[in-house]
């Protein structure tokens, strides 16, 4: 089934719970910006996630990096299009990527955000080679995995300033 993203509701998201994860349990549907109501959804997910040990942490964002690639792909079908702004599993694991290792505080939550949002929206080479390039749910995922690694490196410099 295909449908339009402007045209689900939420009710009808429910039903499908890949698409639920792959729509950022329903972050996607905003009408304006769904890429940063996608990251806004992760903070609560990273926030329960920040003091796992960091073996644990990168085995659930590896896990859900690898699970992502499924949920984005059967996401996209739902909707009947390559790679729908709807989708916003991957800004959600690219934040969890930016925020991999990050000092505590929400003083660097916000930093990961407006970093991770930075590179997203404007695909600096090689994530907008990525973006254009790579298709389905493999390159749905690795263009947002990529600006993640890109904040995360940057987030760290500046933890050691």
């Amino acid at each position: 089934m295909t449908t339009s993203q402007s045209n689900i509701t939420f009710k009808e998201l429910l039903k499908k719970p890949i698409c639920f994860l792959g729509l950022g349990f329903g972050s996607g549907l905003a009408p304006k910006a769904p890429g940063t109501f996608g990251t806004l959804a992760a903070l609560p997910i990273y926030w329960l996630m920040q003091d796992l040990s960091l073996g644990i942490y990168l085995a659930i964002t590896f896990i859900a990096f690898i699970v992502g690639i499924w949920i984005c792909q059967q996401s996209a079908d739902w909707l009947g299009t390559d790679d729908p702004s709807a989708v916003v599993w991957d800004e959600i694991v690219g934040y969890m990527v930016t925020m991999i290792a990050a000092p505590a505080g929400w003083q660097w939550m916000l930093a990961g955000f407006v970093l991770f949002r930075f590179f997203d929206i404007l695909k600096p080479w090689p994530i907008s080679w990525l973006d254009k390039n790579l298709h389905g749910g493999w390159g749905i995922m690795v263009d947002d995995v990529v600006a993640g690694l890109c904040s995360l490196a940057i987030l760290q410099l500046l933890a050691t300033i």
